[in-house]
């Protein structure tokens, strides 16, 4: 009888509607929410920040260690290391907390390299407790650690590769090659210098001799010695001044530029087959999203403000007028595929298209009219196409309001002819008439 009566009103209940159907679709979930979205706490930020605080970690504890004077380790990996005296074991966490910190820097950018890097220097971090066996380098070991599986498994989210110019490797090949000429022709003639045993040695010659501090404990003490000295000085201090400059400068040039929201002069050397795009506002902005996404482009702006959110973006940009022409020929328009005009003011980008076809005739040359009255006037003066949003929104706005969405969509098309020839006949009638 019971489950007579449930299938009764069940059979009785009203059909489902289409209201109990919308709240149904927006209330129900039928995949799991979970409590604690995990990704959010084991990304690429926390990665990051995690590998920071593993180089400060490590420089607080090699700091410890020197202010201790010479204490004895007792870890179970010193004996491995029995000639190292535990100063040169503090000296090295410092140095690694300064590798890392550099790597922090690089895993900021996605860097793949600086990923590679981490995963090397980690293990290393965290085997300095191991030598150290000091309650206060737990925390070192355990964040190290740690970090590790995090590094892993977010490799995929540094992918970026280090863009060096020829210029640039070249450079830091050479100066490989000259640390390696300096270190082991020192080691090799040896004999021909006081207090050169070994290759470690060998090695600080070579590097106060590139950085030009010659504390003068090294020197030599034969005409061979002299001899290989002056080489040395010429070729390690030489390639060392080449590679600082080539990596330091243009890094400097970089964030300069950045500041002030301008391409630099090798950037804009490169740039071919672009589209320029001229001013920098409401009009433009979807049109650079879209724009970015298949071409390279290059805005011009006059504003520092919006040229700097512009270069945040990664968006190349020139901090320059939009109407001179020197700012054109920096922006490369002569090797541009086309021209966007649209300073939202007119009488601006009558100049700005008279510059740019002054420059490259041949180019395509499309401007946004914001008064629909100059569509004409702009397609004179050398534009391909004059577009005027106000005649497109007012047509799309009334079509749509009277229920016509195939004239909406398709009213677009034909605005703008419709809005130059109207432009036309009323500059036309206006010559007549004068």
């Amino acid at each position: 009888m019971i489950t007579r009566r449930i299938c009764e009103e069940v059979a009785n209940d009203p059909p489902e509607t289409s209201m109990d159907a919308a709240l149904q679709e927006l209330f129900h979930r039928s995949d799991r929410v979970p409590f604690v979205y995990w990704r959010a706490y084991t990304g690429t930020d926390t990665t990051v920040l995690l590998i920071g605080a593993v180089a400060v970690l490590a420089f607080v504890t090699g700091l410890s260690h020197i202010s201790q004077g010479n204490p004895a380790f007792d870890g179970p990996l010193a004996a491995v290391l029995p000639d190292v005296s535990a100063t040169a074991v503090a000296f090295g966490a410092i140095l690694l907390a300064f590798v890392l910190g550099g790597l922090t820097i690089g895993l900021q950018r996605r860097l793949w390299i600086a990923w590679y890097g981490a995963a090397l220097a980690l293990p290393l971090a965290s085997l300095l407790p191991l030598v150290t066996a000091e309650p206060t380098d737990v925390l070192l070991f355990v964040l190290s650690l740690g970090t590790l599986p995090l590094i892993v498994r977010n490799r995929a989210a540094f992918d970026r590769s280090v863009d060096l110019s020829g210029f640039q490797i070249a450079a830091i090949v050479a100066f490989v090659a000259g640390q390696l000429y300096g270190t082991v022709g020192a080691y090799a003639l040896r004999e021909h210098y006081n207090n050169i045993d070994s290759w470690i040695d060998a090695f600080y010659y070579v590097i106060v001799t590139a950085t030009t501090v010659g504390y003068g404990d090294v020197t030599p003490n034969s005409p061979t010695g002299k001899l290989f000295t002056a080489s040395a000085i010429i070729v390690v201090t030489g390639t060392f001044a080449l590679a600082s400059g080539s990596l330091i400068v243009p890094a400097l040039e970089s964030r300069l530029t950045a500041a002030f929201g301008t391409m630099t002069a090798s950037e804009l050397a490169l740039m071919e087959d672009h589209v320029v795009v001229l001013g920098y506002g409401d009009l433009t902005e979807p049109l650079v999203d879209e724009l970015v996404a298949t071409t390279d482009v290059v805005v011009v702006t006059p504003d520092a403000d919006t040229a700097s959110a512009l270069d945040e973006k990664d968006v190349n940009v020139l901090t320059a007028d939009p109407t001179d022409e020197d700012a054109l020929l920096d922006a490369r328009i002569d090797a541009a595929s086309g021209v966007v005009a649209a300073t939202a003011d007119d009488a601006q980008d009558t100049l700005a298209v008279l510059a740019a076809r002054e420059e490259n005739p041949d180019f395509r040359v499309v401007a946004a009219a914001t008064d629909h009255g100059h569509v004409g006037k702009l397609e004179r003066v050398g534009a391909d196409e004059v577009i005027s949003p106000s005649v497109i929104v007012g047509r799309q706005l009334g079509q749509s309001v009277l229920g016509d969405a195939d004239a909406s969509a398709n009213g677009a098309e034909a605005t703008e002819t419709d809005a130059a020839g109207t432009d036309d006949t009323e500059d036309d009638g206006n010559e007549d008439t004068t």
